[in-house]
């Protein structure tokens, strides 16, 4: 898939928006048209009653907001509840018939993207939606496919908390790096905005925390011009519902491993019959769409012929 990308031009198409011009109306009261709300929203949820409604709020009142696309992971405590009582056109939910994990949610996000820019936001208050302008201007002005926002970077107010989850973020950071050859402050970030066809055009599989190493990968395997720029970062405890724990940084480790070339090589050799997923083609169908189940995807359907989508199956997005 080709990474050419677009410069900066005309403010009546989204993708082609200078970042002077953006950043010259990005402060004026919410707006939809073309020229600003360029940005689909991706947010995975499992049992976030308490601040699920406060983010979804935030997030719509974004001016770069397009769309927002709510995929509940299976949750029992009642956020489904609060999630239905919501009404915006905006916002989309999808519910995953069970939990699966964080990077099994963003999969199916990733396909019901229909805006220039995608974005991952937790469905917590760790991460603000104002950071929006400073994480799009590298791509409303052309000179990025992908923008990491970095909690490292900034010098905006952070909240102090746990130090032996610093010092992990920076291994498996340092870790990453060696093995793609970046220069990343920040891997593990949730704030990675995409290029809407980069995201749809990668083989994600990692259904929980590994999403981040897997995606970084695959990233760096395409090629792809990758900036980064220093966010505001508000951390929680696991008091207040923080789910992140040491085995997610074992499998971060081996997904750091697996999906670098080193690994892809390695994968390869010792099982030379079985194909690795590839970084950067679209995803084979085997499952029926959860968006359009009026679709017929049997083999030689008028409806993938020639088709350049991607669907993926909703139980394991693959």
């Amino acid at each position: 898939m080709s990474a050419a990308s677009p410069r900066a031009g005309s403010a009546a198409n989204p993708t082609t928006l200078g970042v002077g011009s953006y950043r010259a109306q990005v402060g004026a009261a919410p707006r939809t048209d073309a020229g600003i709300a360029c940005l689909s929203v991706v947010i995975p949820c499992y049992n976030e009653v308490s601040s699920v409604a406060a983010v979804i709020e935030r997030v719509l009142a974004a001016p770069a907001t397009h769309e927002v696309i709510v995929v509940d992971d299976g949750s029992i405590d009642g956020t489904r509840d609060v999630l239905a009582g919501l009404d915006d056109p905006r916002l989309r939910v999808l519910l995953q018939p069970e939990n699966q994990g964080k990077g099994a949610a963003v999969r199916r996000g990733f396909t019901e993207a229909t805006a220039p820019f995608v974005v991952v936001q937790d469905a917590d208050l760790e991460y603000d939606p104002d950071d929006f302008p400073i994480l799009l201007a590298p791509l409303l002005d052309g000179s990025a496919d992908v923008v990491f926002g970095s909690r490292f970077m900034s010098s905006g107010a952070h909240r102090v908390l746990y130090f032996w989850h610093y010092v992990g973020n920076r291994l498996l950071t340092t870790l990453s790096n060696m093995l793609t050859n970046l220069n990343l402050t920040d891997m593990e970030t949730c704030y990675k905005v995409f290029r809407r066809e980069v995201i749809q055009g990668l083989e994600l599989r990692e259904d929980r925390f590994g999403f981040e190493p897997e995606v970084t990968a695959r990233l760096a395997q395409g090629d792809y011009r990758i900036f980064e720029v220093g966010i505001s970062y508000a951390g929680r405890t696991y008091a207040e519902g923080k789910k992140i724990g040491w085995r997610d940084g074992v499998r971060a480790l081996y997904c750091i491993a697996r999906y670098s070339n080193l690994g892809s090589r390695a994968w390869r050799a010792v099982r030379p019959g079985v194909r690795p997923p590839r970084p950067n083609v679209p995803v084979r169908v085997v499952g029926p769409s959860v968006a359009r189940p009026d679709l017929d995807l049997r083999e030689g359907s008028p409806d993938l012929v020639g088709s350049t989508s991607w669907v993926v199956d909703a139980r394991n997005g693959r």
